[in-house]
């Protein structure tokens, strides 16, 4: 295994043409994702504190929704972290630090 990657083992599914359990979660995880991002929108452009209360209640289902369908995937092993070098984090946070510095 490389040492480099952060997953748990892979639950193998059936191959083939027809769609399996790990193809419905990647469909599910990417739409809950684009509402979550739709839904940021439809929060910004509330025309009122009702309208902005109620979409708040569902962004917050749609949201635990998705981490919930990530974190699934995850320990399902269907999906695969890589760990960042302190090198590649320290110039991250550098730029980012510049950044911030540019900003004031």
């Amino acid at each position: 295994m490389n040492n480099n990657k952060v997953c748990n083992p892979k639950k193998e599914v059936p191959t083939g043409i027809e769609l399996n359990d790990q193809d419905y979660m990647t469909i599910l995880l990417t739409h809950l994702k684009e509402l979550e991002k739709n839904m940021t929108v439809a929060l910004t452009e509330a025309s009122n504190e009702k309208l902005y209360r109620e979409y708040k209640k569902m962004f917050d289902a749609i949201a635990d929704a998705q981490r919930k369908s990530y974190e699934l995937m995850f320990y399902l092993g269907w999906y695969t972290l890589e760990k960042a070098k302190d090198t590649k984090i320290d110039a991250l946070e550098k730029n980012l630090q510049t950044q911030l510095d540019n900003l004031n």
